[in-house]
């Protein structure tokens, strides 16, 4: 007859023994009183940008199940837009949202992330060197020899920002000498090559300023912003395309030391919000800039394409500039070399592999020429 107790007694004990290897091998997930983040953007309230910020922290708090939670107030609730990043960094923010180019006056470096031509890389090349071709530790080391102690997430590329919103047309690169201009970033010294009075005011401030006429014109980034910040009451003139910021992203900051504090889990949540967070936004962008687009046209807005000759001339603006920043800033010559490396092999994989979209849109959409007349 079998001892049934104490085969009972050596399951119970194996039983146990296997839960306890269980329990020891699972990862620790912490349990503590929610965190809570005051973040700030440096968009108005009423902009699809501060959407895209709310939209980001969304992912967070819903991922992070009541642990964690980010609230994020509009550009000037606690600092102006272009103090952002020094109150991040002194804690007076827990982190914040915005674009490397308003950091502009710490390092001329900084606004390589969306300035300029990016040797023909659009935005999403321009982040994949970010994420894989060397930027973002280049980013970390700009940050560290500026004793700036943050946490940055580039994430969300944009689409190429227009020339921007004229009184009249620009047909020829003569038509920017004299201009009151609004730019950010070394856009501002490309337009500044050309013969523009350059002012760089942060987004709430360029409508009031073209209605003022404080300035003449002035480009801000897409069909939706441009829009909601009330452009086409004030002016009625719209140039598309252009490559003063034609590679632009965002940044998601965080204060290093509040950031260090977060459990691991609660890391590594942000890490994936962030990721999920870059290609809604490219989505939305497409959705919600083109029906903005056809809505300014309705409104009897007048688009234009940027002449040739003025985006061959920002080019050649541009390589003055680049000369003298490199020439000024060690750091900026080595992150352009690193975009041109990277630019060198990615684009040709791109040009070489990419169709031209066009022939099959304008196949389906385009209204076919009229034929001609017989004499």
């Amino acid at each position: 007859m079998k001892d049934t107790k104490n085969t009972r007694g050596r399951r119970g004990m194996l039983k146990g023994a296997a839960v306890a290897a269980v329990t020891m091998s699972a990862p620790m997930v912490s349990r503590a009183d929610t965190v809570s983040l005051r973040f700030q953007s440096t968009w108005p309230a009423k902009d699809i940008f501060h959407e895209y910020a709310n939209d980001f922290a969304k992912k967070v708090n819903d991922m992070a199940s009541g642990r964690l939670k980010i609230e994020v107030l509009p550009s000037g609730a606690v600092v102006p837009a272009f103090q952002l990043l020094d109150a991040v960094n002194k804690g007076t923010l827990d982190g914040g949202h915005g674009v490397l180019a308003y950091h502009y006056g710490k390092s001329s470096a900084l606004a390589l992330w969306g300035s300029g031509p990016a040797f023909g890389m659009d935005p999403n090349m321009v982040l994949a060197w970010h994420q894989h071709g060397g930027g973002r530790q280049l980013l970390e080391d700009i940050y560290k020899s500026l004793n700036i102690d943050v946490v940055s997430y580039v994430y969300g590329p944009m689409p190429t920002q227009p020339l921007g919103w004229f009184k009249k047309p620009i047909a020829k690169v003569q038509d920017l000498k004299g201009l009151k201009y609004r730019t950010v970033g070394l856009a501002v010294d490309i337009f500044t090559e050309l013969g523009a009075a350059v002012n760089p005011l942060p987004g709430g401030e360029i409508v009031p300023a073209l209605d003022r006429g404080l300035i003449d014109a002035a480009e801000f980034n897409n069909a939706s912003s441009d829009r909601v910040l009330g452009f086409p009451d004030v002016v009625k003139n719209c140039m598309l395309q252009s490559f003063h910021q034609s590679g632009e992203q965002f940044e998601i900051l965080f204060n290093k030391s509040k950031y260090a504090t977060l459990p691991a889990e609660l890391r590594s949540i942000i890490d994936y919000a962030v990721q999920a967070s870059s290609a809604e936004m490219s989505w939305k962008a497409i959705d919600r800039n083109s029906k903005d687009y056809e809505e300014m046209k309705k409104q009897g807005i007048k688009f234009y394409k940027t002449p040739d000759a003025i985006l061959k001339a920002q080019l050649d603006a541009w390589d003055k500039v680049v000369e003298k920043k490199s020439a000024e800033n060690p750091m900026f010559k080595k992150v352009m070399d690193s975009q041109r490396a990277f630019a060198a092999r990615a684009g040709q994989w791109q040009n070489d592999y990419m169709v031209d979209f066009k022939m099959a849109y304008n196949r389906y959409f385009k209204a076919p020429a009229p034929a001609a007349k017989k004499a």
